[in-house]
């Protein structure tokens, strides 16, 4: 049943309305085309562009991911870990903040670097702030 309904849209419905169809024989005569016509044509110019789509698509260009999305572009790649060690002691001021984004041109030391990389990709991150108790 539903093989018989597609073989009559085929061989019978599809033909009957290509032929109906106002196809100028130029390129010239889309020109003059009326409105009416060019409504008539939409349908089947719509799925010419669809299906003109679908089999370009395979060869257009893939979206790169966004290179922001990479936490760590440029610091210490050839180690498999990044770690920074500070002693609390050692610290010179009360407020001290190091930098969590990557982005920092003073790494480890956070240089707001993050508020640019915030506002690219959409991320929340910021600094680790250390602070001194004062006794």
């Amino acid at each position: 049943m539903v093989l018989e309904s597609i073989a009559r849209i085929i061989k019978i419905q599809l033909p009957a309305y290509l032929k109906k169809l106002p196809l100028p024989e130029t390129i010239g005569g889309f020109a003059r085309l009326t409105v009416s016509e060019w409504l008539r044509l939409l349908p089947l110019l719509g799925i010419l562009a669809l299906l003109g789509y679908l089999t370009i698509r395979p060869f257009l260009p893939k979206k790169k991911k966004q290179k922001d999305s990479l936490i760590n572009l440029k610091i210490q790649k050839e180690n498999p870990k990044v770690v920074n060690e500070i002693d609390i002691e050692d610290l010179k001021s009360a407020n001290a903040c190091y930098c969590r984004c990557w982005r920092s041109k003073t790494f480890p030391v956070c240089d707001k670097s993050h508020i640019k990389h915030n506002e690219l990709t959409g991320d929340n991150v910021g600094p680790l702030i250390l602070k001194k108790k004062i006794l």
